[in-house]
């Protein structure tokens, strides 16, 4: 019998680690681009959950932003019929959507493939980001200022969303490709300089390797992870100290990185959610906590007002 080569154990191992707790019968989606890193999944997908009592779906995304993206979106699901049911293309518009055109196209992506996962009675829906993906997202959280909640990254489960290979490399990805044969297309996208990512693809990561050695890829991710695990502690200690009305103080009394989770948590239950709710709303709405001089109300998205009144934040107008 002929030895699997090591990044073709790598990439089914990944996925099967993620999918051994589904219920014999359900059935995984993934999302393929024709990329290497989806294609990468698929065929790992593919060999995986039969031997799991799983049933595997493919569906790609066409977002009519490239010149022949629907024969393409075509071609990937020609080529996964014989292995995955359904294998469907979801053509999206992401025109009008707010943020850049990367999270537009994120976005209706994202949305589209839930409500197909939905409609399909799909248990998760995979996804082909790796750990080089994970330590682009770090370095743009951080040139951002996101704080730990943006540099804790991409999770491996959110929802129906699940990223198998955060924990695989891409040169592991691309070489599991070429030892399977797979006929794979190279976005133009991932090296064009008007995307941050692309440029901290080609630009910035080469940089930090040469300066810093090839492990910064994987320190990066490992911060990452270990980031997602604090925030999720924190965010517990938040959610059990959310009330209709916040106390101001009890909310006093509570370290920085609990009171302000409060704060942005209490603030999305009041509807105030999205990325339009920011750090700047926070702080104002912190300042009503520790920095009390008699100001007035604090304006939040969705026309919402909080102000402190008797000891107590709460929505006011109402």
């Amino acid at each position: 019998m002929a030895r699997i080569p090591a990044p073709v154990a790598t990439v089914r191992t990944a996925v099967r680690r993620v999918l051994s707790g589904l219920p014999r019968g359900a059935l995984v989606l993934v999302a393929c681009s024709g990329g290497p890193d989806s294609m990468a999944l698929a065929a790992a997908t593919a060999f995986v959950t039969p031997r799991l009592g799983l049933r595997a779906g493919l569906v790609t995304v066409d977002h009519c932003l490239q010149e022949g993206s629907a024969a393409r979106a075509v071609a990937v699901t020609s080529w996964a019929s014989s292995d995955f049911e359904p294998a469907s293309v979801l053509t999206v518009d992401v025109s009008g959507r707010p943020g850049g055109p990367e999270a537009a196209a994120r976005d209706a992506r994202y949305e589209a493939l839930t409500a197909f996962a939905a409609a399909h009675d799909a248990m998760a829906v995979l996804l082909g980001h790796t750990r080089d993906d994970q330590a682009e997202t770090v370095l743009l959280a951080l040139a951002r200022g996101a704080g730990p909640r943006g540099m804790s990254g991409m999770p491996v489960r959110r929802g129906l969303l699940v990223r198998p290979f955060l924990d695989v490399s891409r040169a592991d990805i691309r070489k599991a490709c070429a030892a399977l044969g797979l006929q794979v297309w190279d976005d133009p996208h991932n090296v064009d300089p008007a995307y941050a990512r692309s440029r901290v693809r080609a630009d910035v990561l080469p940089v930090l390797v040469a300066a810093l050695g090839p492990s910064v890829i994987d320190n990066l991710a490992r911060t990452a992870a270990q980031l997602a695990a604090d925030n999720a502690a924190l965010d517990d200690l938040a959610a059990a100290a959310v009330t209709d009305e916040l106390v101001v103080a009890d909310l006093s009394v509570l370290p920085d990185a609990v009171r302000t989770r409060v704060l942005h948590m209490w603030a999305r239950r009041l509807g105030a959610g999205g990325s339009a709710l920011s750090h700047r709303h926070v702080a104002a709405m912190d300042a009503l906590v520790t920095d009390w001089h008699g100001q007035g109300a604090v304006a939040l998205p969705g026309g919402i007002l909080v102000a402190r009144t008797d000891g107590r934040l709460c929505r006011i107008g109402l």
